[in-house]
C-alpha cells in the first residue's frame, strides 16, 4: 500500500502509456486482479472436477469462469481509475500508466462476450447461475461497493459458482442447500477479508460499503465470523457424523476469529482469514465429490 503522502489528483489521462503490444498484454495482465481471478478459476476447476462434469463440460466452465473473472478484474480497475490516482496507487498499471484506459475497456467488454456462450454450454441454468454471479460482480464494480450491501454480490457469486457445476451434469441437478450456503457465507467473509488493507484508502474516496462503515475492528472480526459459519455448516450439513477434519478445522476458524477481532490492524487478521477460507474450499471439495458418487 503506498504512503498517504504520494496521493494526487492527476486525470485519467495524465499518466503516459507506453506504445508497444507486449507493454499493453503485460499491463492488460496486472490489470486483471490475477490473483483472485485464478485463485477463483481453480477453485471452479476442482469443483467441476470433483463433481464429474468431464473434459470437455470441465473445460467449458473453467473457460467460462476465466472469462468472467477477467472481465470483473478489467472492469474493477478501469471504475477505480480515478480513486486510485487520487491515493497516488502507483502499482495500478492504469495509474502507473503501462495500458490505456480504452485498452482496459475493451478487454473487460471481449472477456464479458467470451463469457456468456461459455457459460451457456452447459444449458440454460447453468448458464444463467453462472452469468447471474458475473452481474453481480459487475454490479459490485459500477455501484454497490459504495452501498451498505456491498457484502451481497461475493455472497451471491460465490455461493452460486457450485450451482453453476453441478447444473451442467446430466439432469442439472442443483447442489444441496447447505452446500450453497457455506459457500456463500465463504465469498461474503472473502469480501469483508479483502478490504481490511485498504479501508482508510477506501474511506478517503468515498468507498463505504459495510466493512468501511463497521470499522476495521469490526469488519475483521465479522470477517472472521462469516467465514467460521461457513466452515460449521460444511462441517455439520452434510448427512453422517462429524469428521477429525472438520473438528480440526472448526477449531482453527474459531483461533483466527479471535486473532483477527484482538489485533485487526496490519495484515494478520486478513491473512489468517484467507488461510482458513482454504481449508473451507478444500472441506468443500471434499463434499463435492461425495454429493456427486452418491448422485451417480
Amino acid at each position: 500500500m503506498p504512503a498517504r503522502t504520494a496521493k494526487t489528483r492527476q486525470s485519467p489521462r495524465s499518466a503516459p502509456v507506453p506504445c508497444g503490444s507486449t507493454t499493453t498484454v503485460a499491463g492488460l495482465a496486472a490489470a486483471c486482479h490475477p490473483v483472485p481471478a485464478a485463485a477463483v478459476t481453480l477453485l471452479a476447476a476442482a469443483l467441476a472436477t470433483a463433481a464429474g462434469r468431464g473434459l470437455a463440460g470441465g473445460a467449458a466452465a473453467v473457460g467460462a469462469v476465466a472469462a468472467g473473472q477477467l472481465s470483473v478484474g478489467w472492469c474493477n480497475d478501469r471504475v477505480d481509475l480515478r480513486r486510485d490516482l487520487t491515493t497516488g496507487r502507483r502499482g495500478k498499471p492504469l495509474v502507473a500508466g503501462t495500458v490505456s484506459p480504452a485498452a482496459v475497456s475493451r478487454a473487460a467488454a471481449l472477456a464479458l462476450l467470451v463469457c456468456v456462450p461459455l457459460s451457456l454450454a452447459g444449458g440454460l441454468l447453468a448458464g444463467a447461475a453462472h452469468l447471474t454471479g458475473v452481474a453481480a460482480a459487475w454490479a459490485y464494480n459500477l455501484r454497490l461497493k459504495a452501498t451498505a450491501v456491498s457484502w451481497l454480490p461475493y455472497a451471491l457469486a460465490f455461493g452460486l459458482l457450485p450451482a453453476f457445476v453441478t447444473l451442467g451434469l446430466p439432469g442439472a441437478p442443483w447442489p444441496p442447500p447447505w452446500l450453497t450456503a457455506a459457500a456463500a457465507l465463504l465469498g461474503a467473509g472473502a469480501h469483508f477479508a479483502n478490504v481490511l488493507p485498504d479501508i482508510e484508502d477506501d474511506l478517503a474516496t468515498g468507498i463505504v460499503g459495510l466493512p468501511q462503515r463497521l470499522g476495521r475492528r469490526w469488519a475483521a472480526a465479522l470477517a472472521g465470523l462469516l467465514v467460521l459459519a461457513s466452515a460449521a455448516t460444511l462441517v455439520v450439513g452434510p448427512p453422517g457424523p462429524v469428521t477429525p477434519y472438520g473438528r480440526l478445522l472448526l477449531a482453527a476458524t474459531t483461533a483466527a476469529v479471535l486473532l483477527a477481532s484482538r489485533r485487526p490492524a496490519g495484515r494478520l487478521p486478513f491473512l489468517a482469514v484467507l488461510a482458513v477460507a482454504g481449508a473451507d474450499v478444500l472441506l468443500l471439495l471434499v463434499h463435492m465429490r461425495g454429493w456427486a458418487g452418491r448422485g451417480s
